[in-house]
């Protein structure tokens, strides 16, 4: 693996560093101006004009949709940054120093894995009614997965029920996280269920593509994070009640739900753990700000040993974790998810648990200041937080690592699949 980003990435790192400075770090506080002025005045759950604003700038700079790898992009007949994974994996680094920002260049969750999922699987007719609009920044999308009756970390739970009749599949189940239904813009859902719960156990799901607008949808709440709902984008939980789409909506046939989640999952992997190494990055430089000038005890609180110790292991802890992405990145450039399977779940272990302790050691420096929104801190924290359950629990992609490495001993060993959990 070579070390060095390739002379795209860094002309592309320049140019997105340069628009941060330039747009982003000053509209943070009219964002969240505006987050308060729409939650006064009963209008929390329409699109933040902050963010309207700032996606032509990003467009005319050419900074939009750079998430899309070379494969997909090829297969959707688009032509977009042409980057590989690891490629991407910097640029998305940059955008989750804040939070919001990778919407304004279209490459935020969950409408990424969606357009590859729909670039990858979906028919012509597909590409053109969702995935242009969704490429064009004028639609949004969602994911729906995750069941509150099951423990979904283990797919094969899912009871979500897509039945044939005719030439329709009728729709029946109760999901919730779904991350990005309750934007208004939200138009498709790429939505996981049973088709044939006896077959065997990883093809009795498939993936349907259901309209937003599709009668028998009811959104029933938004779910909040540590107290945040997140508006507009929303956690949802929602019901399907006798919903009916064309069987034309189906990804790739029935019984692929596994295949398509295994293509999916491991790209969005990477773009968290990349924007979850930028937050720990922008903590860490917080951090060191507030300890250099806040004095407790006659001396900066930055020449306190412990602090200085923290600021020495966040250090470690966020290079080791960017060169564990980047790794698994590359792998999958050069073999793909299944290559990579080990590289993967390793990040999502390493990278959300990096990032929590990171940020809380700059809230324990920032005092009382860092419990409150004055500091991006408190956010950072339970988005941080939230991504140990997000694209699968710690506990799962711990299972399969121990697998896999006890697999090397084994007399016969047995193949251990990469683990497939909601997607946020």
């Amino acid at each position: 693996m070579d070390f060095d980003y390739s002379p795209k990435t860094k002309e592309l790192q320049q140019r997105l560093l340069r628009f941060m400075d330039e747009f982003i770090y000053p509209a943070e506080s009219a964002y969240h101006a505006e987050i308060a002025a729409n939650s006064a005045a009963g209008k929390r759950w329409t699109p933040l004009q902050t963010i309207e604003s700032l996606k032509p700038k990003a467009q005319a700079a050419g900074l939009w949709n750079l998430f899309l790898p070379v494969d997909s992009a090829e297969a959707a007949g688009f032509h977009g940054a042409g980057l590989t994974n690891q490629e991407y994996a910097p640029l998305a680094e940059i955008m989750g120093r804040v939070m919001w920002s990778s919407e304004v260049f279209n490459c935020s969750a969950p409408d990424t894995g969606n357009m590859e999922t729909i670039a990858r699987y979906g028919s012509e007719e597909s590409k053109q009614r969702w995935l242009k609009p969704l490429m064009d920044g004028k639609i949004r999308s969602a994911f729906a997965m995750t069941e509150p009756a099951v423990a979904s970390s283990d797919a094969t739970n899912i009871e979500t029920r897509i039945e044939r009749q005719g030439d329709e599949y009728v729709i029946n189940g109760r999901k919730w996280w779904i991350s990005g239904a309750g934007d208004p813009r939200c138009s498709i859902y790429i939505t996981m269920g049973k088709t044939d719960p006896d077959a065997p156990r990883h093809s009795q799901q498939s993936m349907v593509l259901v309209p937003a607008d599709t009668p028998g949808i009811k959104i029933l709440r938004p779910l909040n994070v540590f107290g945040y709902d997140d508006a507009p984008h929303g956690h949802m939980e929602m019901v399907f009640d006798n919903v009916r789409v064309p069987v034309g909506n189906i990804l790739l046939g029935e019984g692929r739900g596994f295949e398509i989640a295994q293509g999916r999952l491991g790209p969005g992997r990477i773009h968290h753990c990349m924007r979850l190494i930028g937050l720990a990055e922008r903590s860490l430089e917080l951090m060191c700000k507030r300890a250099s000038s806040r004095i407790a005890f006659g001396k900066p609180v930055a020449a306190q040993t412990v602090t200085q110790e923290r600021i020495a292991e966040a250090r470690c802890k966020i290079d080791m974790a960017r060169l564990l992405t980047l790794k698994a990145a590359w792998m999958m450039d050069m073999g793909g998810n299944k290559f990579a399977k080990n590289e993967i779940a390793m990040i999502k272990v390493v990278a959300p648990n990096m990032a929590c302790e990171v940020i809380d050691w700059a809230m324990q420096a920032h005092g009382g200041g860092g419990m409150c929104d004055d500091f991006p801190l408190a956010y950072a924290y339970t988005c941080a937080r939230t991504l140990r359950f997000a694209d699968g629990p710690d506990e799962v992609h711990r299972n399969a690592i121990a697998k896999l490495e006890l697999g090397k001993y084994a007399v016969n060993p047995k193949p251990v699949e990469m683990p497939i959990t909601r997607g946020c």
